[in-house]
């Protein structure tokens, strides 16, 4: 194999394109490894600098730079690896219960909210008739099962004329 022929490939538990059988999304907490080896990696590079003590021309003030962004990054990493408790089933159960009709067809989205991006389901689905007379849309809270937001409407690709909306979560 030249060396031209390598290509950067996703790691096994990512590639869904060559998987057979039931997919399961991975854990946002996963982001805490690579938060913790920036953390290290800070802290190495103030102990270099600490440890030179201006001997040396190779290690100046951008170690203590590279330290503080580090750090920075590392911290966020931390702070955004929430621990999901909610798969995609138990998103579809809780989206089914919020829309109010027998599921047929459904999607469901992996996405995430907020500063410290919180990993949300974003679930598309369709009534179970055949044509579908009426689809929702619900977002659910991965770490807590939460119903973010609901809407609920008649599927225009119908010529129904009846359907409810909700756009707030049920209580």
């Amino acid at each position: 194999m030249a060396t031209d022929d390598i290509r950067d490939e996703l790691p096994d538990d990512l590639n869904a394109v060559d998987f057979v059988g039931a997919y399961k999304f991975p854990d946002n907490s996963r982001r805490r490894i690579p938060g913790y080896m920036y953390l290290f990696l800070s802290a190495v590079c103030v102990v270099v600098y600490v440890a030179a003590d201006g001997d040396t021309p190779l290690v100046n003030d951008g170690y203590l730079l590279a330290a503080l962004i580090l750090g920075i990054v590392g911290l966020y990493s931390l702070l955004s690896g929430w621990r999901m408790t909610v798969d995609e089933k138990g998103a579809l159960e809780r989206a089914t219960r919020a829309v109010g009709f027998a599921v047929g067809h459904a999607s469901a989205q992996q996405v995430w909210r907020g500063v410290r991006s919180r990993p949300t389901w974003r679930m598309f689905c369709y009534s179970s008739e055949d044509p579908p007379t009426r689809r929702g849309l619900v977002l659910i809270d991965a770490v807590d099962g939460r119903v973010v937001e609901c809407l609920v409407e008649a599927n225009p690709d119908t010529d129904n004329s009846t359907s409810d909306a909700s756009s707030n979560p049920p209580e």
